[in-house]
């Protein structure tokens, strides 16, 4: 039997998901959270194909805040290389405030718009 806590992050972003959708022009920015690492993803929702990532491993980083400072800068200078200006946010479930919080504002002070 899977924990309360874990079934209802996923009813959230179950809710979440079924109004945000990303496109070739403004794809969806997806965070995930683990007790190893935090990972973002830029996601074309009409093709299936992800077209940034990164990790905390490779933004050299503890999946804490100061991590996801580092991961929200990594993935938007990405994001400029490849000539994506805006995106969706999509938190997954997860509350957004401690480093889903800090991910998201890196990533606006690094030119993201969002």
């Amino acid at each position: 039997m899977r924990h309360p806590k874990f079934t209802h992050r996923l009813q959230r972003k179950r809710r979440i998901r079924s109004t945000l959708s990303g496109t070739a022009e403004r794809p969806r920015l997806t965070v995930y959270r683990s007790h190893t690492r935090l990972t973002a993803q830029m996601i074309d929702d009409t093709t299936g194909k992800t077209l940034v990532a990164g990790s905390t491993t490779e933004a050299k980083g503890k999946p804490n805040k100061e991590g996801a400072k580092k991961l929200g800068a990594l993935v938007a200078k990405k994001a400029q290389e490849k000539k994506i200006a805006t995106v969706v946010f999509d938190r997954n479930g997860y509350k957004y405030h401690g480093c889903v919080k800090e991910l998201a504002d890196a990533a606006r002070e690094a030119g993201l718009k969002f």
